[in-house]
């Protein structure tokens, strides 16, 4: 530390944290969007889920819901490797669910409207003739067949992205990432990433104080975790959860195998 000034000192013995690192940490958070998500509907290729991970980090998006409703899906170990998602998966909590309607009722009660992703159809919107700068929960479907028709029923609207060559669709990944930058972009305008943004003060330092335990702790908090009908309700984002306490105090086990 020899030749360090005495203020990045201070900053260091405060956090136990490099200032640089502490300011690029504070600024991601501050850009955070927590009334915008994606929720995944029996994705199958993993490397798709690692892809709309590092998209829902490039826009501030904090948690993902993943519902895998198809029986052959059950047998799939989905095992995503930290350099497909480019380690984004710690700074991201994914909720995975095997019942639709549950997932579905988690999402509307945490982001209200929930926005389907369609191909182009006569009543379907343009993605760009939405408002995204609205608390939105995106959905998407699988590889093969897209959305099903049970999840499409729980849309409040839908959209589709315009394509001017033969495809009818993007890749999965890909469609993300373009309606997650359009969000992005509508929501710049309106100053969501700078002077007016979307978490308090308060819930800014719970973020920092809960991501600041992770890195000092170097556990492997990377996992999913399951969401059944019995489970408690979801805890917002920013809070600290109960196996991120130190493990001396709680022995915690594996909480499933979709490990990414």
């Amino acid at each position: 530390m020899y030749g360090t000034p005495a203020y990045e000192l201070s900053a260091i013995f405060a956090t136990g944290m490099n200032p640089k690192r502490e300011k690029k940490i504070r600024s991601v958070i501050r850009q955070s969007q927590p009334d915008l998500t994606v929720v995944l509907e029996n994705i199958y290729d993993p490397l798709n889920i690692s892809a709309v991970l590092r998209s829902c980090d490039a826009v501030g998006i904090r948690e993902l819901f993943v519902v895998y409703s198809q029986d052959y899906l059950e047998k799939r170990r989905l095992v995503v490797g930290k350099r497909t998602s480019g380690g984004t998966f710690k700074w991201i909590d994914v909720y995975l669910f095997e019942d639709l309607e549950e997932c579905m009722r988690r999402v509307k009660q945490r982001y209200g409207r929930v926005l389907a992703a369609l191909p182009p159809a006569d009543d379907t919107a343009e993605l760009y003739a939405h408002d995204l700068t609205q608390p939105t929960a995106l959905m998407f479907g699988n590889e093969d067949e897209g959305l099903s028709v049970e999840a499409q029923a729980f849309a409040d609207g839908r959209f589709t992205i315009p394509q001017s060559g033969f495809a009818e669709s993007l890749n999965i990944s890909a469609a993300c990432a373009v309606t997650l930058f359009e969000a992005k972009r509508q929501r710049a305008e309106k100053g969501f990433y700078d002077e007016h943004p979307k978490m308090s003060p308060e819930q800014q330092e719970q973020l920092f104080d809960r991501w600041s335990a992770m890195l000092k702790s170097r556990k492997n908090l990377q996992k999913a975790i399951p969401v059944s009908k019995d489970s408690g309700p979801l805890l917002p984002f920013y809070t600290r959860r109960k196996d991120e306490v130190p493990a001396s105090k709680l022995r915690v086990s594996p909480l499933s195998k979709f490990d990414i």
